[in-house]
C-alpha cells in the first residue's frame, strides 16, 4: 500500500470534521492538495461535465448487482444509486449527492497519478512481464485509462469483501504476451479491462460472487476451464471494440455463479 500525501489526509480529516469547521475548508483551495483530481462543485442528478465523468470512473464499482455506471458525464440515476452505494459502504449518508465528505473518501482513497490506493499500474501491466501499455489493439493511453477504471472497481471489490488484500496475477496483456499464454483473440486482458485474482482471505467463489455487484461484467472462476486457481474480471459489457461487447458472461459453477 502507498502513502497518501499529508495534505490530503489533512484536507479528508478536516472534511469530516463538523458544523462550521466543513464551511471554512469547502471555501478554502485546501482540496487542491490533492494531487490526481480535485471537484470544484458539488453534483447532483441533472449536472454534466468532466468532474461528473470523473467521478463515474471512481464509483463505477458500485454498480449493484449486474449493474454498469456509464462513464458519459452525465450525472443520471445509475450515477446516483452508484454514489449512494459507495457512501454507504464507507460510513457516509448515503443520499446519492457528492459534496464535500464524499470527495473528501475519493480523496483519501486515491493517489496522485490517480489509481485507487490499493492497486498500481505495476500491477496491472502486461501478464507477461511488465512491457508497457503498448502492443494491444488499443493506443497505450487508451489501455492506461481502461486499467484505472479496472483499479476503481477492483477497489470496490475489495472493499466489499471486507478490505481484505485481493492480489492481481494477470492484468494487461499485450498480443504478443496474449499469444504466448494461448489468450483468446477477444480477451478482455488485451483492452487493459480485466484482472486475474487471488487472496490470502476470500475464497476464489466469493471474490467471483462479489463481482457481480461490483460492476463486472465477465467473471470466470472455479468450475470454468482452467480458473481453480484464480477468478477472472472483466468489463466486456463497456468495450464496444470488440464481438462480445455490451454482453455479460458469468461463468463459476462451483460457486454458483452461473
Amino acid at each position: 500500500m502507498r502513502v497518501n500525501t499529508f495534505k490530503r489526509a489533512a484536507v479528508a480529516f478536516a472534511l469530516a470534521l463538523p458544523g462550521a469547521a466543513v464551511a471554512t475548508v469547502v471555501a478554502a483551495p485546501a482540496a487542491q492538495a490533492d494531487g490526481c483530481y480535485t471537484w470544484p462543485r458539488t453534483l447532483t442528478q441533472g449536472r454534466s461535465g468532466e468532474d461528473v465523468r470523473q467521478l463515474q470512473i471512481r464509483v463505477a464499482g458500485w454498480a449493484g448487482y449486474g449493474g454498469v455506471v456509464r462513464v458519459d458525464g452525465r450525472y443520471g440515476p445509475e450515477t446516483a444509486t452508484a454514489v449512494k452505494r459507495f457512501q454507504a459502504a464507507y460510513g457516509l449518508p448515503a443520499d446519492g449527492v457528492a459534496g464535500p465528505r464524499t470527495f473528501a473518501k475519493i480523496y483519501g482513497l486515491q493517489d496522485n497519478d490517480c489509481t485507487p490506493k490499493h492497486f498500481s499500474y505495476a500491477e496491472l501491466d502486461n501478464g507477461c512481464g511488465k512491457g508497457g501499455w503498448g502492443g494491444g489493439p488499443l493506443s497505450s493511453s487508451a489501455t492506461r485509462e481502461n486499467a484505472v477504471r479496472t483499479m476503481w472497481k477492483l477497489e470496490a471489490l475489495r472493499r466489499s469483501l471486507g478490505d481484505k488484500p485481493l492480489y492481481v496475477t494477470s492484468g494487461f496483456r499485450n498480443l504478443a504476451c496474449s499469444r504466448q499464454v494461448g489468450g483468446t483473440a477477444n480477451s478482455q486482458h488485451l483492452y487493459g479491462n480485466a484482472a486475474d485474482l487471488t487472496s490470502r482471505d476470500r475464497t476464489l467463489c466469493e471474490i467471483a460472487r462479489s463481482a457481480r455487484d461490483q460492476g463486472f461484467s465477465g467473471i470466470y472462476g472455479p468450475g470454468y476451464p482452467d480458473h481453480g486457481d484464480h477468478t477472472h474480471v472483466d468489463s466486456r459489457k463497456e468495450n464496444n471494440r470488440d464481438s462480445i461487447a455490451n454482453t455479460t458472461d458469468w461463468s463459476a459453477s462451483r460457486c454458483g455463479v452461473n
